[in-house]
């Protein structure tokens, strides 16, 4: 004799994720197949922390009406909760810094949440569903107002003891030369990666030469229709990109690297990179792709919800 519950479907799991960006906060829920079932896309209150908590609740409770069972909950955003005093640290969205952002968080939502670096979501999402999901060992690249970066082996995301894997965009641009100069980061060191391979790098560095100020798309945009002074740029762009990735691919080795961001959406990255690796290579082959992400400005939100 079979059990009442012997033919009754087993219920459903949904995973709501929060891409908490400078400028935009989406929330996005995925099925049981990492299939999105809801998604919506606000302006982020950016310099209000009481707002963004209220922003962040309300992103939710809203989607969970839609549902009909609560899902789990994962949260995205630039930065790192500080493994010494379990405050966020590092967010460009600066009234977050120094906040007890996810207990604040759980405590207005009365259920538990998970919160990874926007670039390790990124890539998290990237390595299971995304351009990274044939291979083993994925470094996600975010190339975009900044640099950020992550690290997913055999799909499991790797943070570290520091909660800093993958930050390689505050590590110096590596075989610097003159031409590079030695631009100051709001980190407060020289030459990080981030000061020359970030969108805002690209424009600063291209006033700082010309004298002139170009938006980093207006400078590929020139390029594209012979402008000296932007094919200039982007060459010196493109070894520089070259140098930083190089350097990673030298230290992890990774099966596969995924560039998201304004930035990853240059389709000569894709052409020139490549070609140019193997002058930094410590090896005789580099095998190592260079992809553009799948899921576009979602793999954030998606990666969040993976969490």
């Amino acid at each position: 004799m079979s059990r009442p519950d012997e033919n009754l479907s087993a219920k459903p799991h949904f995973r709501l994720g929060i891409d908490l960006g400078g400028t935009k906060t989406e929330v996005a829920v995925l099925d049981d197949n990492f299939q999105p079932v809801y998604r919506r896309r606000v302006a982020t209150p950016s310099d209000d922390y009481e707002a963004i908590l209220t922003l962040i609740t309300d992103l939710v409770k809203d989607a969970e009406k839609s549902l009909p069972v609560r899902p789990t909950i994962g949260i995205g955003a630039p930065g790192a909760i500080s493994p010494l005093s379990g405050l966020l640290r590092n967010s460009n969205t600066t009234c977050l810094n120094g906040k007890a952002f996810i207990a604040d968080i759980e405590q207005r939502l009365k259920s538990t949440v998970k919160f990874q670096n926007d670039a390790n979501c990124f890539t998290l999402s990237e390595a299971i569903t995304g351009a990274g999901k044939a291979y083993s060992v994925v470094f996600g690249v975010i190339l975009g107002t900044g640099t950020g970066g992550g690290l997913v082996v055999n799909q499991q995301l790797l943070c570290g003891p520091n909660a800093i894997t993958g930050e390689w965009g505050h590590n110096p641009l590596p075989w610097r030369t003159e031409t590079d100069g030695r631009p100051l980061c709001y980190c407060g060191k020289e030459a990080c990666i981030e000061t020359f391979i970030s969108g805002s790098g690209l424009a600063r560095n291209f006033e700082k030469r010309n004298a002139v100020t170009l938006s980093s798309e207006k400078i590929v945009q020139g390029a594209r229709k012979g402008d000296k002074n932007c094919e200039q740029a982007m060459e010196i762009y493109f070894d520089q990109l070259t140098r930083a990735l190089a350097h990673l691919i030298n230290i992890v080795d990774p099966d596969a690297i995924v560039l998201g961001g304004g930035m990853s959406n240059i389709e000569e990255i894709y052409q020139e990179i490549p070609r140019r690796l193997a002058d930094y290579i410590f090896s005789d082959s580099v095998e190592t792709p260079i992809l553009p992400a799948l899921h576009g400005d979602a793999s954030g939100v998606f990666g969040a919800a993976m969490l």
